[in-house]
């Protein structure tokens, strides 16, 4: 028995000597280095797709056992441990029935998609998340349902019945492009019902009570389910007419006076209930009042703006775009913003495609992410690079566990992957201190770690050469310099005094070494990130 427990002790001794080699890679060596604060909640949240994330039978399609199997992974609610990525939340797409793969036509809002598991599966996966210190939240799609929902399918079969305006009906003429491009109208018995994303997704009708109050209700089971809040999906299309969305204020007016009451609803439930909805929008004044009954929204210009910034290593003026637009929510809507930003979703190209597989720009790109304030969000593979343009299937493909030939009981084979032979799996990133894994790793201990990465303000500082990116983070009692060489070339720069005319004088963190702080002189290596103090 003697040698058996040796190699424990040793296995033991090895995974925290590389715990500690992670973490302490990320630290300033100086002698005077600050002492980082306990470890918190990072606010970073992690969407996943069920389906294509881990399976616990055998079948290829990912489920929630499977997605339980790997908490431990996203977070294994021990601060003291690295080997974990650290997030305090997960946003799970649809999980009920449904006809499509992806599950935004739903058939049942009271129950889990069979091939994901079962109601008390779900609540399994919650009270187990909940230990590690992870919030759950799940895609709520109520602007529509699918076409095979038999409520639906009742409306459609009887004109005179108790569902028919539980959807929105014409018999004459009516404007066929709806505001997302796409056919508004399809006809089914002679009468044509309103789908604006498409004829499989019928437009339930919001201006009938009842909906109304199906909708407080579905969302009121979830709760008594664990889940602790909701990512609202179209948010800005419960009201609409087919000529402009919800430019028109009195369309804006009727989505709000909705979403307070479902939100008043819901809080009957649970007071702490948390709401983030997609509101995808380029007009901050659009925007802005969604704040008034939602936490948060989901921050697409942000996106934008650091995928820019990584692919053409160029200042974007993140920072001074954030500052404005963040105050210009908080004024518009009357009270504090938590902004959601994130680099991509299901619904867009992935990070790692848009970059063109550069791991560096990849690493800069998630180090501008996780140093915003507010709440950011990582898609799931995203932090070990994995790749997928449109059309949305290859957006969505299997996480890789391992690599090629290696076997893994939670591999998903849902579909065949187009895009991931070049994607190192995180059994081969994860003892790389340098892969892009443990560098999201590292980035959302940072904020663990200080509390003004999460909560602080942000404000632009001025940098030279272009490839550098500064902003302050700061808040009543602390204040740092994050500076990031968006550029592969190190970058020399004499250190500007800050805004309030004060200086900084240490490096507190940094994502590489190689960088120097001598005189007022800062010396940062190519695709490298600073916090500087």
């Amino acid at each position: 028995m003697l040698m058996p427990m040796r190699k424990i002790v040793l296995k033991r001794l090895l995974v925290l000597v590389l715990a500690m080699a992670l973490f302490a890679s990320g630290c300033a060596e100086a002698g005077d280095q600050r002492r980082l604060k306990e470890q918190g909640p990072s606010n970073v949240f992690y969407e996943v797709f069920v389906r294509a994330f881990a399976d616990s039978d055998g079948d290829g399609i990912g489920d929630l056992n499977g997605l339980i199997s790997k908490l431990d992974y996203l977070n294994d609610g021990d601060p003291e441990t690295a080997s974990d990525l650290g997030v305090s939340g997960i946003w799970l797409m649809p999980v009920n029935p449904s006809p499509s793969y992806h599950g935004y036509d739903v058939t049942d809002y009271y129950a889990i998609n069979p091939e994901y598991g079962t109601l008390e599966d779900f609540r399994r996966l919650t009270e187990e998340a909940h230990k590690r210190g992870i919030q759950v939240i799940i895609d709520l799609v109520i602007n529509h349902t699918s076409a095979q929902h038999p409520w639906f399918i009742d409306a459609a079969a009887n004109p005179s019945g108790d569902y028919r305006d539980w959807f929105i009906w014409k018999n004459g003429d009516a404007p066929n492009t709806s505001a997302t491009g796409g056919q508004a109208w399809h006809l089914r018995g002679g009468d044509a019902y309103l789908g604006v994303f498409w004829g499989g997704m019928p437009d339930l009708n919001f201006d009938n009570a009842r909906v109304r109050d199906e909708m407080i209700r579905v969302g009121k089971f979830w709760l008594e389910q664990g889940v602790d809040g909701f990512r609202l999906d179209a948010a800005k299309h419960i009201f609409e007419d087919l000529e402009g969305d919800d430019k028109k204020p009195e369309l804006a007016a009727l989505n709000l006076d909705w979403w307070k009451a479902f939100r008043e609803g819901l809080q009957s439930v649970k007071p702490d209930v948390y709401l983030v909805g997609e509101v995808w929008d380029d007009s901050a004044s659009r925007v802005a009042p969604y704040f008034t009954v939602f936490d948060s929204a989901f921050n697409f210009a942000a996106g934008q703006l650091m995928m820019s910034a990584a692919a053409r290593e160029t200042n974007s003026n993140l920072a001074f775009s954030l500052e404005r637009m963040l105050g210009a929510y908080e004024r518009l809507s009357g009270g504090k913003v938590v902004d959601a930003p994130f680099l991509t979703n299901h619904d867009q190209n992935r990070v790692m495609s848009g970059l063109r597989g550069d791991v560096g720009a990849a690493k800069m790109a998630a180090a501008m992410l996780l140093t915003l304030p507010g709440r950011p969000f990582i898609y799931y593979g995203e932090e070990i690079g994995l790749q997928g343009v449109k059309p949305d299937e290859e957006l969505r493909e299997p996480m890789k566990w391992v690599g090629e030939g290696a076997e893994s009981p939670v591999q998903t084979s849902w579909r065949i992957p187009r895009h991931q032979a070049d994607t190192p799996s995180v059994a081969e990133q994860d003892s790389d201190p340098d892969s892009l894994l443990n560098h999201y790793r590292k980035l959302i201990r940072w904020r663990s770690s200080l509390k003004v990465l999460v909560d602080g303000a942000i404000v632009p500082a001025d940098m030279e050469p272009s490839r550098l990116m500064a902003y302050e983070r700061r808040d009543d009692s602390e204040r740092v310099l994050v500076v990031h060489n968006l550029g592969a070339a190190e970058a020399a720069v004499p250190l500007k005094p800050l805004n309030d005319g004060s200086s900084v004088t240490k490096v507190l963190l940094a994502t590489r070494e190689g960088y120097a702080l001598e005189d007022g002189q800062l010396t940062v290596p190519g695709h490298t990130t600073l916090v500087l103090e």
